[in-house]
């Protein structure tokens, strides 16, 4: 079904470039989520919890019904088999951009020292360094979990939190196992204009 959406010449999305700015879009939900931390701070903390958990279970049904069919749809785009090629990674690279970016506004929305234990010595200087720059933390630890790295410095401590590295990890996982695939079928059936 979905090979036959990306092969029809009427479909709603004429060209995968429109895809690059449609893809962000998936962003969009937290915009009201940072009005209402600073507007009701007191509200948003006691109900952080809940936030966070739909959050989650937004990003990974995003992902699944909205990214990864986009992809999927635009790589069967029939065109010279390099331009695809191309295509398919500049938009998984987006794609994963937008991912490790998610987690992390959520990690720092619901603050990365809450969310997660240092389990590592610094020296008192480095620590503040790391406590004043927490959305960059929460970049690092996005980006440590979607990757499988998990160098274990940061350890969940909280049950969201362990929700939320589950759902990146599987993310991840699977985003790499998908890309090979589409890169292989995309090789198999490549097709020369």
């Amino acid at each position: 079904m979905l090979t036959r959406l990306a092969q029809r010449k009427n479909r709603f999305i004429r060209s995968d470039n429109i895809a690059f700015a449609i893809l962000p879009l998936v962003l969009l939900p937290l915009l009201p989520q940072v009005w209402l931390l600073y507007a009701y701070h007191d509200w948003f903390l006691s109900h952080r919890d809940i936030i966070m958990t739909l959050d989650i279970l937004y990003i990974v049904l995003a992902r699944l019904l909205l990214l990864d069919t986009a992809i999927y749809i635009f790589s069967h785009i029939k065109r010279h088999f390099h331009i695809a090629l191309l295509h398919v990674v500049m938009l998984y690279l987006e794609v994963t951009v937008i991912t490790i970016f998610f987690y992390a506004v959520i990690y720092w929305f619901f603050d990365p020292f809450h969310l997660f234990h240092l389990n590592s010595q610094l020296a008192p200087e480095n620590l503040a360094v790391i406590r004043s720059h927490d959305f960059i933390l929460s970049m690092y630890i996005s980006a440590v979990t979607f990757t499988t790295l998990g160098s274990g410095d940061w350890i969940p401590q909280t049950l969201p939190a362990m929700i939320a590295v589950i759902t990146e990890v599987i993310l991840g996982v699977v985003q790499g196992g998908v890309f090979v695939a589409i890169l292989l079928y995309a090789h198999q059936n490549k097709e020369i204009k």
